[in-house]
């Protein structure tokens, strides 16, 4: 719809179009955290977003769990309204610092979490990987194909032995997936090396 006004400026009169967006505005997810889980209430709007971008995890009561980080970043992007067991609203700081306690490298996970999200990849855990993060092409859901990557998020300031980095290479060699390390510096900054074997 097309909205006409008059704009009086002291030395002549001018007609402006303003757009008015007449589209209902989306509700905010809601969640509870609890127990270092955060479950997403049944809704249309929830699952709209698990078929469109595979957030979370459907359970067998039909909710949608949320990992911490997908929880967090969903609370950073307004979509999310969440609270804690007592009905005691949680904000981004608060959910970050729960998490934190929890798991102390959370902050550099997020960082890689994030970008990639930002980016328009779907990533998930990749645990039964040995990995941080299987990351799936843009345009493919889990369950579709194959994640093309896993990727370790790991801070600039810190160290691998090069039988670390042989056993992650290993890891992504056996699953027939790329290798890919998240550099993240200390902005949150995220710079991406993808690594392969050559044979000389």
């Amino acid at each position: 719809m097309v909205e006409q006004f008059i704009d009086a400026d002291l030395t002549n009169l001018k007609v402006k179009d303003i757009i008015i967006d007449s589209r209902p505005r989306k509700e905010k997810i809601k969640a509870v955290f609890a127990n270092e889980r955060v479950i997403v209430e049944s809704s249309d709007e929830a699952r709209e977003l698990y078929n469109q971008s595979r957030y979370g995890t459907v359970l067998d009561s039909g909710k949608i769990q949320l990992s911490l980080l997908e929880a967090l970043y969903l609370l950073e992007k307004n979509k999310l309204e969440l609270t804690d067991s007592r009905n005691k609203s949680l904000h981004f700081e608060a959910l970050l610092k729960k998490a934190t306690k929890i798991e102390p490298n959370f902050w550099i996970r997020y960082c890689v979490f994030k970008d990639m999200r930002n980016r328009g990849y779907i990533i998930k855990t990749a645990l039964k990987f040995g990995a941080d993060f299987r990351v799936y092409d843009r345009g493919v859901k889990p369950g579709e194909d194959h994640a093309r990557w896993i990727i370790y998020p790991v801070h600039e300031g810190s160290t691998l032995t090069w039988y670390e980095f042989a056993a992650k290479n290993r890891v992504a060699h056996s699953t027939k997936k790329r290798l890919m390390m998240g550099i993240v510096d200390d902005e949150g900054d995220v710079t991406y090396y993808e690594i392969k074997w050559l044979k000389p």
